[in-house]
């Protein structure tokens, strides 16, 4: 009896071991996504960002942000040009020292400052128009998209484009 006994262990049954280790996994699936979602979110957006036209919903160009001494800027690193547009246009809109200054290596994004999740108190150039906005930027918590709103006075009054993160050329 007593050889009976000691050959019994004293784990659980089997279904319950399933459900045990199934249940450590999910918690530390649930575990890393929480952390990674807080990291991104943290994260300044630095790398490389594709922006989209408005109207077509295409790629438009890759804008590279740069942190430097807690701010971020960010400058134009290659337009996606329709065939018949000029492959590297002048910022003839832009007024001052971008006045006519080619607009692929243009800062167009500069003294961008955490706030919070956010980064605020810069502003961003449109080399289309030639006009600058105010501007706030706030990072996805997967880390991968870009909100970046361009307004004047308040930011009611103005409109948030989605940039989508990109390989790093």
């Amino acid at each position: 009896m007593t050889c009976e006994n000691s050959a019994r262990t004293t784990t659980a049954p089997e279904p319950a071991r399933t459900w045990r280790k199934a249940g450590a996994a999910i918690l530390g699936a649930l575990l890393l996504t929480t952390v990674r979602g807080a990291t991104a979110a943290g994260d300044p957006p630095v790398g490389t960002w594709t922006t989209i036209d408005d109207d077509s919903g295409k790629p438009r160009a890759l804008v590279r942000i740069e942190e430097l001494d807690g701010a971020l800027s960010g400058r134009i690193v290659r337009l996606f040009r329709d065939p018949g547009e000029d492959p590297a246009p002048l910022c003839k809109e832009c007024s001052g020292v971008r006045h006519d200054r080619p607009v692929i290596g243009m800062t167009i994004l500069w003294n961008m400052h955490r706030h919070g999740d956010d980064w605020t108190g810069g502003e961003i150039l449109d080399p289309e128009t030639g006009k600058i906005y105010r501007c706030t930027l706030h990072l996805a918590a997967d880390g991968m998209q870009l909100d970046v709103r361009g307004f004047i006075g308040i930011s009611l009054l103005g409109r948030t484009q989605v940039w989508r993160r990109a390989a790093d050329p």
